[in-house]
């Protein structure tokens, strides 16, 4: 007998639902997985050359562009971080996808990555250029995913409701912009960058759900 289903998922497997509703986040993560797993049991000089080799540099840039734009969005460089990711893509990302569905989030999270990398790395070649950082700078390992975890926690703002958005709001904005303000690294810049872009995708969300109404998953009579 075929179990019974609901417009939001399957009640019984809720995991099974809620990964089914958000593909591309999990097979990212399930990707970041493996790739850290290779860190992880790979020897210093092994892993020393696949993060160099993954990363979004100035010298990988201007020798492997497409590279090292694709391949710094699937490593992290610390696999102990795994877990604390994997929690952070079901905070931000699941909800995104699963609220604009799987184009319109990885064009936001796609083109936040890839902007706010070369625009920061531009930064770096700038201040080379002006011999306010070292030339090795140039060669510096740049991975990881937090630019399209950015852009994700920046479009979310709009599936809150207010006052909560506002609030939401004030909390993200100070989470990315005070350690600029800080420490001016290039990497703060790309995540203030990545936030500005998110806040921008409004248009993107036209049409989605309001806030507080649940995202239907539609699946065909008799799907189990």
């Amino acid at each position: 007998m075929p179990s019974e289903t609901s417009p939001g998922g399957e009640p019984s497997r809720p995991i099974r639902s809620w990964v089914r509703s958000s593909p591309g986040t999990h097979v990212w993560l399930a990707v970041i997985a493996i790739t850290s797993l290779v860190i992880a049991l790979s020897p210093h000089g092994l892993e020393t050359y696949l993060l160099h080799r993954n990363s979004s540099n100035l010298y990988q840039l201007a020798h492997h562009p497409m590279r090292a734009l694709l391949g710094s969005a699937f490593w992290i460089e610390n696999p102990a971080d795994f877990l604390l990711y994997a929690v952070l893509f079901e905070v931000f990302h699941a909800p995104v996808e699963r609220w604009l569905g799987t184009p319109k989030w990885f064009l936001t999270v796609a083109g936040a990555h890839v902007a706010a990398t070369l625009i920061s790395q531009q930064v770096v070649l700038a201040a080379i250029q002006l011999h306010d950082v070292p030339r090795s700078m140039a060669h510096v390992v740049d991975i990881g995913v937090s630019y399209g975890l950015a852009a994700s926690a920046g479009i979310l703002t709009y599936r809150l409701p207010t006052p909560w958005r506002w609030l939401y709001l004030a909390v993200v904005t100070a989470f990315f912009l005070v350690p600029l303000a800080a420490d001016r690294t290039y990497t703060d810049l790309g995540h203030a960058i990545s936030l500005a872009i998110g806040l921008g995708c409004y248009p993107l969300t036209c049409g989605a759900p309001p806030p507080g109404k649940p995202v239907a998953v539609e699946r065909p009579p008799g799907a189990h």
